[in-house]
């Protein structure tokens, strides 16, 4: 698929946002003139992240100080999927949320019920703040026959200097602690965000572009959902790593810039 093809059919645009759109605080290349590009072309255009550290505020403030804030409809994240998802279980569910105070207060100003005792629902995000208590808890309450309901997938987060533990290396640590598998990951590439992402904006799979630089997520996710695919180098993804690999992008560009 060429990228004129690309921009001819697709309606909309997913977009990863770090190793995509930015790289921790800089912007990739030209980024504000191609997202501009993409608003004029009359495309939607939506962050879409499996990092669960921040609430969609957050990011919302990190697009604003970047500078794109306004070219972008809207972010969807896995800690917003998981959210979504327990509120589909009903009112008074019971929460037991291991994450952020950031994303803590997301689900709180949902009007989902957070509790350390006797949950329904033990979910699994990024947080960043964590000690070694809220591991014993989380522990205990899995044990306790709580539904184990984690953000994400990904085994580690890139950072500036060396990677650090993501979600699905907690997944695994929890598994061996408290002998539970987890029972539903919410984020990429599982379709649970494309399910929400279609009722939200109604656009159908065949009219939205996948844009991402993780071939095992952002990749995987846009081909599970029937949903053009296209592959940035600027990030995780090397050429390497793309020639030993299974699953092919529709589209491979060194930056979403060359879209144009």
């Amino acid at each position: 698929m060429t990228k004129e093809e690309i921009l001819a059919n697709a309606e909309l645009f997913l977009l990863d946002l770090d190793g995509t759109v930015y790289r921790d605080e800089t912007l990739i290349g030209d980024m504000k003139n191609t997202l501009k590009k993409l608003k004029e072309e009359g495309k939607k255009v939506v962050g879409l992240t499996n990092n669960s550290s921040k609430s969609a505020c957050e990011y919302h403030e990190k697009l604003e100080r970047l500078g794109i804030s306004a070219m972008i409809d809207g972010v969807m994240t896995s800690g917003i999927a998981a959210l979504d998802y327990v509120k589909s279980l009903g009112a008074g569910t019971r929460v037991h949320l291991l994450a952020t105070d950031g994303v803590k207060r997301e689900f709180q100003e949902a009007g989902v019920l957070l509790v350390d005792e006797n949950p329904d629902v033990c979910v699994l995000a990024l947080d960043t703040e964590i000690t070694f208590e809220k591991i014993r808890l989380f522990n205990k309450l899995l044990v306790g026959g709580a539904k184990f309901i984690a953000t994400h997938p990904d085994n580690k987060c890139p950072t500036e200097d060396v990677s650090m533990p993501d979600v699905g290396s907690f997944i695994k640590l929890f598994e061996h602690s408290s002998e539970r598998k987890v029972d539903l990951i919410c984020g990429k590439p599982f379709p649970l965000m494309s399910e929400q992402i279609i009722r939200e904006y109604g656009v159908p799979a065949e009219k939205i572009c996948m844009v991402g630089d993780r071939i095992s997520t952002d990749i995987l996710f846009g081909k599970n959902c029937g949903m053009m695919t296209l592959l940035v180098l600027s990030g995780d993804t090397t050429e390497e790593i793309l020639s030993c690999s299974d699953v092919v992008p529709d589209l491979v560009l060194p930056t979403l810039n060359e879209l144009f």
